[in-house]
């Protein structure tokens, strides 16, 4: 029997560059102040989260590609807005680089990412995606407490 795919490589990295775009303007509609300093109920502030993701990422990827697994390690001092936003765009730039060097075949390859989470990559790759959504609805929380409307989560382009 003739196995059909559901999305395709390509449609998986689009996806994953949307939510990217999303996060990018939720970033952008906080104030430099809340998005550092802000938080509710003990969960960290919204700069916090972001620092993770970008320590997620580019990292997975690299580890991905040359075969190899390293210890998670949180990136710290990127303590502007701006800066938050360069990085951002460069990482997602080098994401769709790093992305594209990955064979295909590779995809339903045990991976122990971090040493940490020993999945097939692409599940890696959904748990990238999954937890930027969580964090980024963690972000619209802060937002509507300050009284700010945050990007329409299905405007992603």
């Amino acid at each position: 029997m003739k196995k059909t795919e559901i999305i395709t490589k390509d449609e998986l990295l689009k996806h994953w560059l949307e939510h990217r775009t999303l996060t990018k303007r939720t970033i952008e509609v906080f104030p430099e102040k809340e998005l550092f300093e802000f938080s509710i109920g003990g969960m960290r502030p919204f700069a916090k989260m972001v620092n993770e993701l970008l320590s997620i990422a580019v990292p997975a990827l690299e580890d991905m590609i040359l075969n190899r697994t390293t210890p998670f390690t949180h990136r710290e001092g990127l303590l502007t807005k701006e800066a938050l936003l360069t990085q951002w765009d460069y990482d997602t730039q080098k994401i769709a680089e790093l992305y594209n060097q990955l064979p295909e075949e590779r995809f339903h390859e045990e991976f122990n990412l971090f040493g940490e989470y020993k999945f097939p990559i692409v599940e890696n790759f959904l748990y990238m995606i999954d937890n930027e959504i969580h964090h980024r609805g963690q972000g619209y929380v802060y937002l509507r407490a300050l009284g700010i409307a945050p990007p329409y989560f299905w405007d992603r382009y």
